[in-house]
C-alpha cells in the first residue's frame, strides 16, 4: 500500500472519528470550555485585535508604530507589499487555531474567519481590496494534506471569501516539496526550510494576490509563497493572517517561537 493511500485512509478515518465524537461529546468553547458552541459569545467578544504598535509595511509588532521597521529597511524589495494579522495570538484565538489545526474541529473555520473579515474594515484594506484579483491560502503538501484530511489555512480562506464576497483561488500556489515542521526553528532556519518549497500557477500572471494563513510568526512561509507568486508574474502580493504573536521581532534570529505559540 502506497504512502499516499495510507495518508488518505488516515484522513478519512479521522474525519469520521470527529463526527462520532461530536455526536457523543457536544462542542465546548475553546476559550472558557462552556458547553454549547465552539466559541461562545463572551469569548468571541474578548478576542483582541492586533496592536497599533506595528510596522506599517510588514505588520510585525514593534516598540512603537513605525512606517518601516529595521527588517523592512534591510529587505526593501521583499515580495510582500503589505501584510497584517487580524488578532493577537492569545486567549480564545490561540485555542481556536490549535483546535482547528490539530484537533480537527473544522467547524471553527467560519467562526474564526469573521475576524479576517473584520480586519478588512481597517485602513488601508478598503483601498487595497479594490485591486485584489484572488484570495489563496498558504498550501500544504499533498501528502500532509491527505494525512490531516484538510488544510486549515484553506478552510479559513474559503470561509473568509464566502463571508466577504471575495474570489477564492485555492490552487494558485502549490507546495512542491515536503518541508519539516517550522515549530522549534528560529527565523533563519524557518526561511531555509521553506526556500523554493512553493510554485505558483501561470494564472497569477498580472494578478494581485491576497495570501491567507492562520498564524504570522516570522513571515518566512508567507514570504516564500509571495516569492513564488512574483516569480510567476504576479503584480503584487498582500498577506492577511488570523493571528500574530504579540512580540516576535526583537530578535529575528533566535526568537522563542515555541514559547510564543505554546498553549
Amino acid at each position: 500500500m502506497s504512502n499516499a493511500t495510507i495518508a488518505r485512509l488516515r484522513g478519512s478515518f479521522a474525519h469520521w472519528c470527529t463526527i462520532a465524537l461530536d455526536l457523543f461529546f457536544p462542542p465546548r468553547c475553546v476559550g472558557c470550555r462552556q458547553a454549547g458552541s465552539w466559541l461562545c459569545d463572551s469569548c468571541a467578544q474578548a478576542v483582541e485585535p492586533t496592536s497599533e504598535r506595528i510596522c506599517e509595511r510588514c505588520g510585525r509588532q514593534q516598540a512603537e508604530r513605525t512606517a518601516c521597521c529595521p527588517r523592512c529597511l534591510h529587505e526593501p524589495d521583499g515580495p510582500i507589499r503589505f501584510a497584517r494579522a487580524a488578532t493577537q495570538h492569545q486567549g480564545p484565538i490561540r485555542g481556536g487555531i490549535h483546535h482547528l489545526k490539530y484537533g480537527r474541529v473544522t467547524a471553527l473555520a467560519p467562526l474564526l474567519a469573521r475576524y479576517l473579515v473584520a480586519a478588512l474594515e481597517r485602513p488601508p484594506w478598503p483601498l487595497l481590496m479594490r485591486y485584489v484579483d484572488g484570495v489563496t491560502p498558504v498550501p500544504l503538501h499533498d501528502l500532509r494534506r491527505r494525512e490531516r484530511g484538510y488544510n486549515q489555512a484553506e478552510l479559513l480562506a474559503q470561509a473568509f471569501c464566502e463571508q466577504a464576497g471575495l474570489p477564492f483561488q485555492p490552487n494558485w500556489i502549490r507546495r512542491q516539496r515536503m518541508t519539516h515542521s517550522q515549530v522549534g526553528l528560529n527565523a533563519q532556519e524557518r526561511k531555509a526550510n521553506v526556500a523554493d518549497a512553493f510554485r505558483a500557477e501561470p494564472l497569477v500572471q498580472g494578478r494581485t494576490v491576497l495570501l491567507v494563513d492562520d498564524v504570522y510568526t516570522t513571515g518566512a512561509t508567507l514570504t516564500a509563497c509571495a516569492t513564488a507568486a512574483m516569480d510567476a508574474g504576479a503584480t503584487a502580493v498582500f498577506a492577511l493572517t488570523l493571528s500574530a504573536a504579540q512580540k516576535f521581532d526583537d530578535d529575528p534570529s533566535g526568537v522563542d517561537l515555541d514559547r510564543a505559540f505554546a498553549l
